[in-house]
């Protein structure tokens, strides 16, 4: 599992009345290595979702007081675009369509079995990546790059200024499939789509100056 997402990136929501279905999905995700915030109601867990949070939601539908399916509704008002898997030990026909037309992630019955729910936040949590925030402070952009191991650090600063996977390769001495690696590594751990975020995370950190780039950036 944590190769596929990084769990100190992401929260897994669980949201369900049933106390012992509360806990044992809780302790089942942790076996795993996921952060896992529990919440007994819909509206506890509303009041406690951070928005800046990756991750995505175990939404159980028929639930006292605020159901499954309005809190998704009060998700979608807040912009807060967290994947969401519904459980149900009721999962009529009506329910699951209109869950899935509001955009749910996953539809899963109780009981259900636990590898099934397990594949199903893998893939939700690859298929939503912690998003990259637009600006950070300086405070921010050297915690982030305290996370970089020293052979990451070692490829991130050369990736920034706009070497190829070759040079960098011949550099260190190492493969380039080694260095494609790495690369891969460092964008993951900076939350990084595509090169430019790296270089403007540099630049932002002051590691690298804007007029010392290589090249056209890909």
């Amino acid at each position: 599992m944590s190769d596929h997402a990084n769990p100190e990136a992401v929260t897994v929501y669980v949201v369900d009345d049933d106390a012992g279905m509360l806990e044992s999905t809780q302790w089942l995700l942790e076996s795993v290595g996921l952060r896992v915030e529990a919440y007994s109601d819909g509206r506890k867990f509303l009041d406690a979702v951070d928005a800046r949070k990756a991750g995505c939601v175990i939404l159980d539908v028929r639930m006292p007081g605020l159901g499954g399916l309005n809190v998704q509704e009060e998700l979608q008002k807040r912009d807060l675009e967290l994947p969401i898997i519904f459980v149900s030990g009721h999962a009529d026909v009506p329910i699951v369509v209109r869950a899935f037309k509001s955009g749910a992630f996953d539809f899963i019955e109780k009981p259900f079995n636990e590898q099934l729910l397990l594949d199903s936040v893998q893939q939700a949590l690859q298929e939503h990546p912690p998003a990259r925030p637009a600006v950070r402070s300086d405070q921010d952009l050297t915690a982030l790059l305290d996370t970089l191991t020293r052979r990451e650090r070692d490829v991130f600063l050369p990736l920034a200024k706009g070497y190829t996977s070759r040079e960098i390769a011949d550099q260190l001495e190492v493969s380039v499939k080694t260095i494609d690696l790495y690369r891969s590594r460092v964008m993951k751990r900076l939350g990084a789509e595509r090169l430019p975020d790296v270089t403007g995370t540099a630049i932002g950190a002051g590691l690298v100056d804007p007029l010392d780039l290589r090249g056209d950036r890909d």
